[in-house]
């Protein structure tokens, strides 16, 4: 059967040459195939003669015309291909100097439906060539204010402005609900050598789900990919991203942020709440659901500031499409995760915090992203954001990749993310996870499996760059906010200022003093003897940094035991050592972090997904773990000695150090203000020791202030009848003393008062 042949398109309004023709033909060929790297090259208004013909394709429509302003009949377009090519020409009457920009496409589609729009391609771009400049070299630290998905205002006609960094691509389109996720209808303009795309996408509005569909280097279509500045995102197991006003929230805690700027936070208490608020706690009774942001600032907010925290750290709250992975497997760097409600709901969950003078931290993970293939990974075809050979960009512990901190725009990337949460959340800090992974290129890695910087050193210099710059910035921004390294090894000057030479943080993990301090307490008493050392050797490092006391997610989950039933002994001995444990980070100098369900003595390890066991609450040892951590928070906050001098020998004095066989340890700390002083002691065995003498500093009565053997904690209410007077007994090399009982496994402290 002979091939059937297709009818010729009509000729153009304005003849155009042969080879013009040809020329227009294969760019139309081009974009009907998906391959049109140029669209602004061929759709829109162009010159035709002496005037002006409009072209644009609608897939499917039957016909079409051309809606000008100020003009009263449509403007008949021509079908130039049956797949819904169209070109209008503009009669002679209304041929016109400049470009026609205000005029609607007027449709009918296969099914007999009349559609009318106004035109993406007679709309300009919005980004300026200072814009690409500075995010080509890495200093324009406002991208999620240029890059993403942005409500806009042009020429009187709301839109969504589009742009993505995406430089090896042949062609990058948004697709979304709005042109049936068909790459063809929207293709984006690129900005030269920036790597940038950009599109304005009329009458587009919030709530919008897009992504984008990119032709790689190699000239094929990738996967769809989300967009990396998206403000939010569906809820998995869906992966699209959505337009969101992030601007529309009003927020009330200007007292709060105008006080943090003027505070000193490292002579403050800080006590942090470490949550992850997909199972802090559910709603059995609506099949075991999350409870929303604005359901946690209703429970969670009362509750952490009963306890009387001075900060809650969220365990990412960027979204993640695995639920197992807590958040650091982020993909949606730039969207609070939808799993509890809208970016408005986290705001005024926030602002309520502050309200109630809690600060909040998060999580931040730049030192990897996962491999799904909608995310980060080969984004435009290539190895964008990750290293291409293995050895510098794959993480052996995680499965996951690593960022190129040696390139400016991926440097800038995230540096934009840590203050884009600073910024448009509000966040008073954020705690930076595996810092150790990106500071050694050797780390988890075996010879042979890493290269070395061009010095011949492990030493990631890109990576140490990057987080000096992103502390510099965060901190010139945003006076009082804090961040914190968690970095596991001694890496020197953490926290010291980069102009000495340090990384710029605020604060570190202190890795070794949980490590050691959990081995101890995990030994049977008995035994501890053996084990002094192992609470005596932190204090011969406490001040080479600023460090924060961790007992943190980690150390409860994955066959690890609850701090609970980490604890020896029998039930009894177990919450006595519990009590002991947290009094002692409580006295140990450095802020402190305890993780959820710790200080109800949780019994079982923290899995996402579940509740904590709020039922634990109707057994007075429990309750008694909980009112102690209640009232060791109000001590933190109250005594000065416990907080002021956390950073320096001034603020600590052994009184004892050295009585491994009755396992006790006694020290002072000490305020600014020589009335400020403490004395806290130890004793680490189920013994009850009576008499038991400890020189102390100054003359004068020791009022107890704590005893976590107290009946009210679950106890045995063993203790001093409320302090004592120290006697001019001279001991210990001091010339006087305190003759106490000292419970068991149990601290007591006690507060001088001048005689």
């Amino acid at each position: 059967m002979p091939e059937e042949k297709k009818p010729a398109p009509a000729p153009l309004a304005s003849a155009a040459a042969p080879a013009k023709d040809a020329h227009l033909e294969a760019q139309i060929d081009a974009l009907l195939a998906g391959r049109h790297a140029d669209p602004f090259a061929l759709l829109g208004p162009h010159p035709a003669g002496h005037g002006w013909a409009i072209r644009f394709f609608r897939p499917g429509a039957a016909d079409a015309s051309v809606v000008l302003q100020g003009v009263s009949e449509p403007i008949p377009a021509r079908g130039l291909r049956r797949e819904g090519f169209f070109e209008a020409a503009l009669p002679d009457s209304l041929q016109t100097a400049p470009a026609p920009t205000s005029y609607r496409i007027r449709y009918r589609t296969a099914y007999g439906e009349t559609v009318e729009t106004f035109d993406t391609y007679a709309f300009p771009y919005l980004l300026s060539e200072f814009d690409l400049h500075l995010m080509g070299e890495g200093r324009h630290y406002d991208t999620y204010e240029k890059l993403g998905a942005h409500l806009k205002t042009l020429e009187s006609v709301r839109g969504v402005h589009f742009a993505v960094w995406a430089p090896s691509a042949r062609r990058v389109s948004v697709v979304g609900d709005f042109n049936r996720w068909d790459g063809r209808v929207n293709p984006m303009r690129a900005r030269g050598s920036s790597g940038i795309w950009e599109l304005f996408v009329p009458e587009l509005a919030e709530g919008a789900i897009y992504k984008y569909e990119i032709i790689g280097a190699a000239g094929a279509i990738l996967p769809l990919k989300a967009d990396p500045y998206a403000f939010r995102a569906e809820l998995r197991p869906n992966t699209g991203s959505v337009v969101v006003n992030l601007d529309i929230y009003q927020w009330t805690d200007t007292d709060w942020i105008n006080q943090r700027s003027q505070k000193n936070w490292l002579e403050s208490p800080i006590s942090v709440y470490e949550v992850h608020l997909g199972s802090w706690r559910r709603v059995p009774e609506d099949h075991d659901r999350w409870l929303t942001y604005r359901e946690l600032g209703d429970q969670l907010i009362p509750y952490v500031k009963d306890l009387g925290y001075t900060h809650i750290e969220l365990l990412p709250i960027m979204e993640h499409p695995f639920d197992g992975s807590w958040g650091y497997q982020t993909i949606g760097y730039f969207a609070a995760t939808s799993r509890y409600g809208t970016p408005a709901a986290f705001m005024e969950f926030i602002d309520r915090c502050h309200h109630a003078g809690i600060g909040v931290f998060l999580d931040w993970t730049p030192a990897h992203f996962p491999r799904d293939t909608f995310g980060l990974a080969q984004f435009d075809g290539t190895h964008l954001y990750e290293h291409a050979d293995p050895r510098q960009g794959t993480h052996p512990d995680w499965g996951t990749l690593v960022y190129n901190y040696g390139r400016n725009e991926v440097q800038n990337y995230l540096i934009s993310n840590a203050l884009f949460w600073l910024d448009k959340y509000h966040i008073d800090g954020l705690r930076v996870d595996a810092v150790a992974s990106m500071l050694y290129l050797d780390y988890s890695r075996k010879a042979g499996e890493w290269i070395p910087n061009e010095f011949g050193g492990r030493e990631n210099l890109h990576a140490i760059t990057f987080l000096r710059r992103m502390n510099e910035v965060a901190y010139a921004r945003f006076p009082g906010i804090l961040t914190i390294a968690e970095e596991s090894t001694s890496w020197p000057s953490v926290t010291r200022p980069t102009y000495l030479g340090g990384l710029g943080f605020s604060l570190k993990w202190n890795m070794g003093w949980m490590n050691d301090t959990l081995k101890y307490f995990s030994a049977n008493p008995v035994h501890r003897k053996y084990e002094h050392n192992k609470l005596t050797f932190s204090m011969l490092y406490a001040f080479s940094e600023n460090f924060m006391l961790p007992f943190s997610h980690d150390e409860v989950v994955h066959g690890k035991n609850s701090l609970l039933h980490k604890m020896p002994g029998d039930l009894w001995q177990q919450f006595a050592n519990l009590r002991l444990l947290l009094a002692y980070q409580c006295a140990h100098p450095g802020k402190k972090l305890l993780f959820m369900g710790q200080e109800l003595a949780q019994r079982s390890e923290w899995s996402e997904a579940h509740s904590l066991d709020w039922h634990l609450m109707q057994y007075d040892s429990h309750k008694g773990v909980q009112s102690l951590v209640r009232d060791l928070n109000k001590l933190l906050t109250s005594e000065p000695a416990l907080h002021e001098v956390d950073f320096n020998w001034q603020g600590f004095e052994w009184m004892d150090a050295n009585d491994a066989d009755n396992s006790v340890f006694a020290f002072a700390r000490h305020g600014k203000k020589p009335k400020d002083l403490l004395i806290v002691i130890l004793n680490a065995t189920p013994v009850v020791r009576e008499g038991y003498r400890i020189g102390v500093p100054q003359s004068g009565f020791y009022s107890e202030i704590l005893n976590t053997d107290a009946a009210s904690y679950g106890g045995s209410n063993v203790g001093n009848l409320g302090g004592q007077q120290a006697s001019n007994q001279p001991s210990q090399g001091r010339a006087n003393s305190l003759c106490l009982t000292l419970p068991p496994l149990a601290a007591i402290i006690l507060k001088w008062q001048a005689s």
